[in-house]
């Protein structure tokens, strides 16, 4: 696994997210109540983007069907997803921030 740089620290505001792409799939960068959180971007329910849902405190929301996941442990919080994103190791170093990558 490696570290990748993926964002400067603050570049992101509380409740903002970030596409990136340091593998072949896209991930999600989030800034959530102050930390930094790394996801996949598409939903485990019905692979529908969470960019385009919201973040409400530590856990992210796919605007399809209205399912939360925790940014943390990556696990659906409510139905109609059953299944857990994958998450990402994150690290801040020196003022970036970086996401370790299989």
């Amino acid at each position: 696994m490696a570290w990748i740089n993926v964002a400067r620290e603050g570049e992101l505001a509380v409740g903002q997210m970030k596409r990136i792409a340091p593998m072949t799939k896209p991930l999600l960068l989030v800034n959530a109540e102050g930390g930094h959180y790394c996801v996949d971007e598409m939903c485990s329910h019905e692979d529908y983007s969470l960019w385009f849902g919201c973040i409400q405190g530590r856990a992210i929301k796919c605007s399809l069907h209205g399912s939360y996941f925790d940014l943390e442990s990556g696990k659906p919080l409510n139905e109609p997803a059953d299944c857990p994103l994958t998450t990402y190791p994150v690290k801040v170093e020196d003022g970036e921030v970086w996401v370790k990558t299989a």
